[in-house]
Protein backbone atom coordinates (compact mmCIF):
# COMPACT_ATOMS: atom_id res chain seq x y z
CA UNK A 1 0.00 0.00 0.00
CA UNK A 2 1.32 3.18 -1.02
CA UNK A 3 -0.24 6.19 1.05
CA UNK A 4 -2.36 8.25 -1.00
CA UNK A 5 -2.99 11.27 1.46
CA UNK A 6 -0.62 13.90 3.11
CA UNK A 7 0.72 14.06 6.44
CA UNK A 8 -1.44 17.29 7.26
CA UNK A 9 -4.68 15.04 5.59
CA UNK A 10 -3.73 12.26 8.42
CA UNK A 11 -3.09 14.21 11.31
CA UNK A 12 -6.62 15.56 10.83
CA UNK A 13 -7.51 11.90 9.94
CA UNK A 14 -5.85 10.86 13.46
CA UNK A 15 -7.49 14.25 15.70
CA UNK A 16 -11.05 13.40 14.25
CA UNK A 17 -10.91 10.16 14.71
CA UNK A 18 -9.91 10.04 18.49
CA UNK A 19 -12.22 13.00 19.34
CA UNK A 20 -15.22 10.97 17.84
CA UNK A 21 -14.05 7.96 19.80
CA UNK A 22 -13.51 9.32 23.19
CA UNK A 23 -17.27 10.61 22.50
CA UNK A 24 -18.96 7.27 21.13
CA UNK A 25 -16.89 5.29 23.86
CA UNK A 26 -18.15 7.74 26.27
CA UNK A 27 -21.79 7.67 25.58
CA UNK A 28 -22.02 3.77 25.02
CA UNK A 29 -20.66 3.62 28.88
CA UNK A 30 -23.95 4.71 30.28
CA UNK A 31 -26.29 1.83 31.36
CA UNK A 32 -28.23 2.17 28.04
CA UNK A 33 -26.08 1.90 25.28
CA UNK A 34 -27.55 2.94 21.42
CA UNK A 35 -26.53 0.69 19.25
CA UNK A 36 -25.46 3.64 16.92
CA UNK A 37 -22.37 4.78 18.94
CA UNK A 38 -21.40 1.20 18.25
CA UNK A 39 -21.19 2.67 14.55
CA UNK A 40 -19.94 5.69 15.58
CA UNK A 41 -16.65 4.24 17.32
CA UNK A 42 -16.32 1.83 14.28
CA UNK A 43 -15.78 4.37 11.80
CA UNK A 44 -13.89 6.72 13.94
CA UNK A 45 -11.32 3.68 14.61
CA UNK A 46 -11.10 3.27 10.73
CA UNK A 47 -10.46 7.18 10.46
CA UNK A 48 -7.50 6.38 12.91
CA UNK A 49 -6.15 3.46 10.79
CA UNK A 50 -6.08 5.67 8.02
CA UNK A 51 -4.10 8.68 9.42
CA UNK A 52 -1.88 6.40 11.19
CA UNK A 53 -0.96 4.28 7.49
CA UNK A 54 -1.76 7.59 5.63
CA UNK A 55 -3.69 5.11 3.21
CA UNK A 56 -7.18 5.77 2.19
CA UNK A 57 -9.66 3.33 0.20
CA UNK A 58 -12.01 5.89 -0.60
CA UNK A 59 -9.70 8.19 -2.02
CA UNK A 60 -7.56 5.39 -3.86
CA UNK A 61 -10.62 4.43 -5.83
CA UNK A 62 -11.92 7.72 -6.62
CA UNK A 63 -8.36 8.17 -8.18
CA UNK A 64 -8.49 4.82 -10.20
CA UNK A 65 -12.16 5.71 -11.88
CA UNK A 66 -10.50 8.68 -12.29
CA UNK A 67 -7.99 7.33 -14.57
CA UNK A 68 -9.85 4.89 -16.33
CA UNK A 69 -12.44 8.04 -17.26
CA UNK A 70 -9.17 9.81 -18.28
CA UNK A 71 -8.28 6.61 -20.80
CA UNK A 72 -11.23 6.14 -21.73
CA UNK A 73 -11.86 10.52 -22.77
CA UNK A 74 -8.38 9.33 -24.85
CA UNK A 75 -9.62 6.37 -26.36
CA UNK A 76 -12.91 7.69 -27.29
CA UNK A 77 -11.74 10.72 -29.06
CA UNK A 78 -9.15 9.16 -30.80
CA UNK A 79 -11.73 7.65 -32.82
CA UNK A 80 -13.62 9.70 -35.62
CA UNK A 81 -17.43 7.93 -36.92
CA UNK A 82 -17.28 10.21 -40.03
Amino acid sequence: MKPNIGIINALIRITCGFTLLAIATAKLSRRNPQESYLLVAILAAMKIGEGIVRFCPLTYLYNEYKEDDEQRKEHDTAINPT
